[in-house]
């Protein structure tokens, strides 16, 4: 037994550094990108008065909550675009830590969109967020202190329609990945995070601005796989130790606006327009080259969200989509369970706590329902002002951004 005791501590210390990790939101939708927390005691239903703080947040920003332990990272913009605003704000008090402003410039964008719409990314000792404009795309680290660490511009954005920029950095093991996909020459990028430098490029083209976020698969004794979704190579992976192309699915000829999804051992991708997705491809995860449509397991094109990313939760997907009509889908076959309508429209996507989902309207009003085989409004609440941001779970908290205020609902105990 004595000898065993440090190998013990190890495997403890491991597990419980795993826990805390786990904890954290450190990217756009959370863990893995997945969207989903164990967090038990939130409330489905709440009154302004249940909040644990609330702060005004300065400027205009769509970028949802990056939270590490006490630090909860933000980005704004002010005076339309021409400053970018970057915030840390502590997660138990709401009393902001620093910020720092970035000089940038204007430049046409959706109405919907902002200039901060980029969710910020953390290790764990950094923080990235990511600007651009016409010009540049530029990656910006910063140590938890608030000290600037180094900036790097991976290239112009160009946006042929003004759509503006979408996507979000993702952190995979000590690189930092961008996935700057706008009209023409584009750049899937991955960054060396303690220095910025650029340790590999992949040149893409792409016809269609694309504003998904990469997802990344691990399993044992395979190689690692970031999926990504555009106009151009359609759902494609990538190896992101180099940025190598692994395959490709071009099956698309709409725009890419959530991120891609991996669930039942299949991903998927939608693009669309206009308000509504449009089309769908789901694969093996498993591809080589060049993919075709014989490789498709399932396909759709009814009911389809165009920004809200959908959801996977145990063997069902759920496609929140825009225009408030909310579909439970076996994950495998794509089989519809149910549909519904919970009215409204929706920007942020949905997220799962404690086998519950979560999403936020355009106007403010946050509806719960349950997962699972049958449709059930579980609550519905009223933050009071516009929101296009996807709530963050972490530490017994769920932060909700909107377009004047950053609120804290903490956990029962």
């Amino acid at each position: 037994m004595r000898r065993l005791s440090p190998l013990l501590i190890v495997v403890l210390v491991l597990f419980f550094a795993g826990v805390a990790d786990a904890e954290n939101w450190a990217r756009f939708r959370g863990p893995d990108g997945k969207g989903i927390s164990s967090q038990k005691g939130l409330p489905v239903t709440w009154t302004d008065k249940d909040y644990k703080w609330k702060i005004a947040v300065p400027g205009l920003g769509h970028s949802s909550p990056c939270v590490w332990d006490n630090h909860v990272f933000l980005t704004s913009a002010l005076d339309k675009g021409a400053q970018r605003l970057v915030m840390a704000i502590a997660a138990d008090s709401g009393k902001v830590l620093w910020t720092d402003k970035l000089a940038s410039s204007t430049h046409e964008k959706h109405a919907l969109n902002s200039y901060a719409s980029g969710t910020p990314a953390s290790d764990g000792t950094r923080v990235f967020v990511l600007f651009t404009t016409n010009d540049d795309t530029v990656v910006r680290a910063y140590n938890f202190a608030g000290k600037p660490l180094w900036q790097t511009d991976v290239g112009r954005f160009y946006n042929q329609h003004g759509h503006g920029c979408g996507t979000s950095p993702i952190v995979w093991k000590d690189t930092v990945i961008v996935a700057s996909q706008h009209d023409g020459p584009s750049v899937i990028a991955g960054l060396d995070v303690a220095t910025g430098k650029i340790r590999w490029r992949s040149e893409r083209k792409v016809r269609l601005t694309a504003h998904s976020t990469p997802v990344i698969l691990e399993r044992e004794g395979k190689t690692p796989q970031l999926f990504t979704s555009n106009t151009g190579d359609g759902l494609a992976s990538f190896d992101p130790r180099n940025g190598k192309l692994l395959w490709r699915a071009n099956l698309f000829k709409s725009r890419a606006v959530n991120s891609p999804v991996v669930a039942g051992g299949l991903v998927m991708a939608i693009t669309g327009g206009g308000g509504r997705g449009k089309e769908l491809s789901a694969v093996l995860v498993d591809q080589q080259g060049e993919v075709t449509t014989d490789k498709v397991v399932w396909s759709g094109m009814k009911n389809l969200p165009y920004v809200p990313t959908p959801l996977a939760f145990g063997d069902h997907l759920y496609f929140w989509c825009d225009n408030g009509v909310v579909s439970c889908l076996e994950a495998k076959t794509g089989k519809a369970v149910w549909t519904e309508r919970v009215g409204g429209k929706f920007w942020a996507s949905p997220i799962c706590v404690d086998g519950k989902i979560y999403n936020i309207s355009d106007k403010g009003e946050v509806v719960v329902i349950a997962s699972g085989t049958t449709f059930k409004v579980l609550g519905k609440s009223q933050l009071g002002e516009q929101v296009h941001s996807t709530p963050a779970v972490s530490g017994g908290r769920m932060f909700l951004r909107g377009f004047e205020h950053l609120y804290c609902l903490e956990a029962a105990k």
